[in-house]
Parts: C-alpha cells; sequence; structure tokens
C-alpha cells in the first residue's frame, strides 16, 4: 500500500513519514476512529513505508521486491491478526490468510460485516481467540528476512478474548528489537487499559465531505450533487459513501424495519379499535419472531439496531427545528414527516435507551426472541408518551 493511494489523511501520512524518516519508530502504535475512513490503509502504507529500502521523504518507491511483497501482503515479515469464526479449516488466522488477502485486494476500505461476510458467517460473531496469542509470540521469535522491521498488524483488536489480551501485554511492552505492532481499533476503549498504556495512540479523523464526494464522484460517475449528499450522509467514512452509491436495498429493508415496528406500536398504544390493536400486536410478535430468526444473524440485528437508533435521532432533530442536521435519504425523510412529531423531549432518550439496551443484550449473546419482543412492548409505552411526561 503507497501513501498515495490512500484518500485524504494528509496530516497523518505525514506525521507517519516524518516519523519513519527521523527514525523515531515506536513499537507499538494503536490507529483509532471509525469504519471506512482509511486506518488499516495507514498502517499498512507505513509497514511498508518502513521496509523500503528506496523510499522517497513523500513514499515507497512502489518497485523494489519488499514494496512488491507488500503489495502483495506476502512479505515473510509482514503478520495479520483479525477476527475469525473457528471451523474445520482451523482456529488462527493462518488458516483464513487467502480470505484475508482477497478482501484487502478486492475491497480495501470494509468492516466486520464486509468481513464476516467474506468468510461466509454473518450470522456469528467473530473474535481473536487465545491460540492466536501463541502464534504471535511464536511469529514474532523468529529471524526476521531481512534487515527491516518485523511488523505485527492487528485488526480490530478489541475483538481479543481477554485471555489472549492478557498474554500479549509483555510482548507489546517488550517486543523483539526492530520489532513493530500496529493495531487497527474502531472501539479503543474497550481493549485492556494496559493494553491502552502501551501503545502509542493515533486519532484518525473522519474525511471531508469534499474529499469524499470528490473521489465517490470520480469513481461512480455520480452528478455532483448526488455526491455531495451521499458525501454528506456517510458522515466522513469513505466506506460509507461507496456503500450508499452502490446500494440501497439494504438501506430500504432496515427502513421497512424501522417503519413497521413504530407503526404497529403505535396503533397498540394510541389506537382505541380493538381489532387494529390486535392485529397490530399480532404482526409486532410477527416482526419479533423474523428479527430473531437465526438466519438474520447477530451481527446483522445489532446493524438494524444501530440504524434504529441513528433514525430516531434524525427524528427527534428534524421535531426540533434543525433540519441542516438531518442526514437522511429521500425514502427516510418521506417517512419522518409524519413519524417526526412522536419523537420529542418526552420519550427520545428513554427510546434511544431501549434501542441501545437490546444492542447490548444480542452483543452478550441474548436470547434474540425474548430481546425483540421486550423492545416491541417498550415501544408501545414510549411512543404514546406526551411531551410533558
Amino acid at each position: 500500500m503507497l501513501f498515495r493511494d490512500i484518500i485524504g489523511q494528509e496530516e497523518i501520512k505525514q506525521q507517519l513519514r516524518l516519523s519513519a524518516r527521523e527514525g523515531r519508530i515506536p513499537h507499538a502504535r494503536l490507529f483509532a476512529g471509525p469504519a471506512g475512513i482509511g486506518k488499516l490503509q495507514l498502517a499498512l502504507a507505513y509497514a511498508q513505508y518502513l521496509n523500503c529500502p528506496h523510499r522517497s521523504e513523500e513514499d515507497s518507491c512502489g518497485v523494489c521486491p519488499t514494496c512488491l511483497q507488500y503489495q502483495n501482503l506476502q512479505h515473510p515479515d509482514l503478520h495479520f491478526v483479525f477476527p475469525i469464526v473457528k471451523t474445520d479449516a482451523g482456529d488462527t488466522c493462518d488458516a483464513f490468510m487467502e480470505s484475508w488477502r482477497t478482501q484487502l485486494t478486492e475491497q480495501p476500505y470494509f468492516d466486520l460485516d464486509d468481513w464476516y461476510r467474506t468468510l461466509g458467517v454473518e450470522t456469528k460473531q467473530g473474535m481473536i481467540y487465545e491460540k492466536e496469542s501463541s502464534e504471535i509470540l511464536r511469529k514474532l521469535s523468529l529471524k526476521p528476512y531481512g534487515d527491516g522491521y518485523k511488523v505485527m498488524i492487528i485488526w480490530q483488536p478489541e475483538k481479543m478474548n481477554t485471555t489472549c489480551a492478557n498474554k500479549l501485554l509483555k510482548i507489546l511492552e517488550e517486543p523483539p528489537q526492530r520489532t513493530v505492532f500496529l493495531l487497527v481499533s474502531e472501539h479503543p476503549e474497550q481493549l485492556l487499559s494496559t493494553i491502552q498504556s502501551r501503545v502509542q495512540l493515533i486519532r484518525v479523523p473522519r474525511l471531508p465531505d469534499d474529499v469524499i464526494a470528490q473521489t465517490i464522484s470520480s469513481q461512480k460517475g455520480l452528478a455532483a450533487s448526488d455526491a455531495a449528499d451521499i458525501a454528506r450522509i456517510a458522515n466522513g467514512s469513505y466506506l460509507q459513501a461507496v456503500k450508499l452509491a452502490d446500494s440501497s436495498a439494504e438501506k430500504m429493508s432496515e427502513l421497512n424495519d424501522f417503519i413497521a415496528l413504530f407503526r404497529d406500536a403505535y396503533t397498540v398504544g394510541v389506537l382505541t379499535d380493538p381489532q387494529k390493536k390486535y392485529e397490530s400486536l399480532r404482526r409486532l410478535r410477527q416482526w419479533s419472531m423474523d428479527m430473531a430468526d437465526s438466519k438474520v444473524g447477530r451481527e446483522r440485528q445489532k446493524h438494524f439496531l444501530q440504524y434504529a437508533q441513528k433514525q430516531v435521532r434524525e427524528n427527534y432533530i428534524r421535531n426540533i427545528g434543525q433540519p441542516q442536521l438531518n442526514y437522511q435519504m429521500a425514502p427516510e425523510r418521506e417517512f419522518s414527516v409524519k413519524f417526526a412529531p412522536f419523537i420529542h423531549d418526552g420519550n427520545v432518550e428513554q427510546i434511544m435507551g431501549q434501542l441501545d439496551l437490546a444492542e447490548r443484550q444480542i452483543e452478550q449473546n441474548g436470547n434474540a426472541k425474548v430481546i425483540f419482543f421486550d423492545l416491541c412492548l417498550q415501544m408501545i409505552v414510549l411512543i404514546k408518551k406526551k411531551k410533558n411526561q
């Protein structure tokens, strides 16, 4: 990966290049920030830059044997760790390395959902297991292939189980000579405090809207106005901009689920017609069972609950008269015209709290049928609350 191939992040690039040129190489760095902004790409470009024997002030040469091996993700001193799901293929990252290289080559900007789809395990949650720590220690104990740095890139280190994380504390504090750890995290606060204290934090910012708009317009052939709308909604994530540009099918599915939940909750909680109440309650029961279906999977369930929280936020902002702060697509705005008045000071915090609670319970492998039906019942109560209640 070359620095020039990374979208934006010029200040971070300059910081990394200067560090390498001046020989100030921390033994462990943590690239932290939301998905889709180039954290992993920065780590890869930095690793290649450190090891390129013919680098310039601005970038790796891109043509020497070391650069070619790095660009193929096959340099002997470049190692990766990432979340996996145990299968018959194996229980360490080495068993999934071919899929990892394919992911990085074909879709360099990706998130956990994309990675799980590549693995074909969308209905399960990945983890970095205890055995991986032994593999890390083994690999870093080997004699280096060349005269450069051995680099261990850990993507989503917050997915390490506690035993694995604890076993890495000593080597993170005192790694072998010319060894560099590069951690790439979306939720650094979930890391053990003892790991956080052993790494140099680099907060990678969201990308500016104009950078995303220009890039997405060029790559997808979009009109400037459409690209600008997408960039604004993507909220600094190039990955989200690509997903918005590529397909609206998933968003429409989540919107339909959101509409179904709140329309029937409103009917049961507010209307007086007993037949309509009964039919809506029956549909809510079916909705909760559909959402809890094992084919949906934990990650998609969490993704919907995150989407629902975002839409509640957008409707509240619309209700208090701040449309310039809204980040919605046209179908979402259309529904919000009528729905927004029902999200107000009297219930917004409680609704958000219940959606967040459900997300955390799903994360903790709670009973999805119970979680989603309880969520329905809570929404029935909260949607009918008045502003002054």
